[in-house]
């Protein structure tokens, strides 16, 4: 038993130094942030990140740092890391869209009302939250059908009728966006432009000639990654990407001028 109890505090004691460790490094971090030190802050960051794991705070503070050292699309993608771990995070949001303002000759939205519409909805809460919503609808479903079976006054009976039609749409829809939300968590289909500039082609190779079409899109633009094809007989890139910028255009870009998200 004593034995035991000796395991039990020495682990205890390990697990407390790790801990006081890594908050440490978040302290020196924050520190190094404040004095306007940030090359020390984002190592700091990253560190605590491949020792600890992905924090969405610790994301917003490293983008924070990266924004500072004028490097938009280090930002970008650290903000919108902490979103894919917490869409409900406001002020990585508000960041996010500020940051993307910056971007030069960034392309416009042409996704429909109704697509930004339910992205904003969904992006009001976290999975979890989605998926208990989802629950609570159901159980307001199953009260709503109990009333109607088994109320004895007309009114009620009509009330449950009436409630279980609007709650079964409900809960439909509030599971679509507890899925979508998660799906959305796993996915690695988005990529952000890491160089300055970058040329979009219309073939998975560098243009040969001035028939084909460049368009050239700049730091920070978001990506969503279709296919990849490698091209070995290429030797600037061993990798292109079929991408698609704002759900539309399609296009190839280096694999090497982009990280996904």
């Amino acid at each position: 038993m004593k034995r035991i109890a000796l395991i039990l505090i020495i682990l205890s004691g390990i697990i407390f130094q790790a801990a006081s460790a890594t908050h440490g490094i978040i302290q020196q971090a924050d520190s190094a942030y404040n004095k306007e030190d940030y090359a020390s802050a984002s190592r700091l960051y990253n560190k605590y990140l491949q020792e600890v794991g992905q924090s969405p705070t610790v994301l917003y503070n490293l983008a924070n740092t990266y924004y500072r050292m004028g490097s938009i699309g280090r930002a970008i993608i650290n903000y919108e890391r902490a979103l894919r771990l917490d869409p409900s995070f406001t002020d990585a949001r508000t960041n996010l869209d500020y940051v993307n303002s910056k971007i030069l000759d960034k392309p416009e939205d042409d996704s429909s009302f109704l697509e930004n519409l339910y992205d904003s909805i969904i992006a009001m809460s976290t999975p979890n939250t989605w998926a208990w919503t989802a629950l609570g609808c159901f159980i307001l479903l199953l009260v709503a059908i109990a009333l109607y079976i088994f109320a004895r006054k007309v009114g009620i009976r009509k009330l449950g009728f009436f409630g279980a039609i609007i709650m079964s749409f409900v809960t439909v829809f509030t599971l679509t966006l507890a899925a979508n939300s998660a799906s959305g968590n796993n996915e690695h289909d988005y990529a952000i432009v890491m160089v300055p500039t970058t040329n979009l082609t219309s073939a998975p190779r560098a243009p040969k000639g001035k028939e084909e079409k460049v368009v050239p899109i700049h730091e920070g633009t978001r990506l969503k990654i279709v296919d990849s094809v490698p091209t070995p007989d290429d030797a600037s890139s061993h990798m292109y990407y079929d991408v698609k910028i704002n759900n539309s255009t399609r296009a190839w870009v280096k694999a090497t001028d982009v990280e996904r998200i």
